[in-house]
């Protein structure tokens, strides 16, 4: 089984993944597992690489997982070929698949299966493509001869720490509050337009020295043809009132709907906080 799904993930550039077993896994969701009825199995954790050239544009105003359509998206179609492919092929087993809403620990699923070490931050940190990566699984009833190793944490640099707003001056998440609805207060703008984002913060990403090695050595860049179509790394108003509902709908701040982004773009168009 593992070959077959490893040939198929390949086949859709994807080159890090790994098993382990489903009872070694931080349950946090076990409602998603039971209405499958799936009580024990093997967990295929992958980390899909999103980071493209176009994050590197320097008047990006997105956070980098945002510049392309939304990864959700991806694995939608992922799934559909993926799924079909392993029923067809082991059709006395169940398989299912997840991204964000999972029923397990995502993070340290993915340390277990050895797929990187967790970061200051709390991210998973890959050897190839840094933090810039999806996690994503296919949980499966099949049992996969496997074992879980031990979770590393990184060598505690603590650059991401340091450069991080929330640390240093203990205030909200910028990231959160780039996606807070409603008026924000002055001190609120101000942060926003500080930071020079209208979506999401990458300040800790882009201060870790695992991604800057791979920016360096160039393996951080995706592969996957979906993260380099349709990439959008500076977002304006003009840009997002000529996006049809289509369009709009396939981004990944779609979600807290225009509003909240068109606030804070005129934000940063105007440069200065509005009474």
């Amino acid at each position: 089984m593992f070959a077959i799904l490893s040939e198929i993930l390949k086949k859709n550039h994807i080159d890090s993944f790994a098993p382990l077993p489903l009872r070694d896994c931080k349950v946090i969701k076990p409602y998603l597992l039971e209405r499958e009825g799936i009580a024990d199995g093997t967990v295929f954790i992958m980390a899909v690489p999103y980071y493209t050239h176009a994050c590197d544009a320097p008047d990006r105003n997105l956070s980098a997982y945002a510049v392309s359509r939304d990864y959700h998206l991806f694995f939608q179609i992922l799934y559909a070929t993926v799924l079909s492919q392993l029923r067809t092929a082991f059709p006395n087993a169940k398989f299912v698949a997840f991204t964000d809403h999972s029923p397990i620990d995502e993070i340290h699923a993915a340390a277990s299966a050895g797929l990187g070490v967790i970061g200051k931050n709390g991210l998973i940190l890959t050897p190839k493509y840094g933090s810039y990566v999806f996690l994503g699984e296919i949980v499966t009833d099949a049992i996969i001869p496997c074992e879980i190793g031990e979770i590393k944490t990184c060598e505690g640099c603590m650059a991401c720490k340091r450069v991080c707003p929330a640390n240093i001056v203990k205030s909200d998440c910028l990231s959160a509050l780039t996606q807070k609805k409603g008026t924000l207060s002055l001190e609120e703008q101000e942060k926003i337009l500080h930071l020079g984002s209208v979506w999401g913060c990458d300040l800790c990403q882009a201060a870790c020295p695992h991604n800057q090695r791979a920016l360096r050595e160039g393996t951080i860049y995706s592969p996957i043809p979906f993260f380099t179509e349709q990439v959008l790394p500076h977002l304006t108003s003009e840009a997002l009132n000529a996006m049809t509902e289509a369009e709009f709908t396939s981004r990944a701040y779609s979600w807290r709907g225009k509003q909240t982004i068109a606030r804070n773009l005129g934000l940063m168009e105007k440069g200065e906080p509005t009474c």
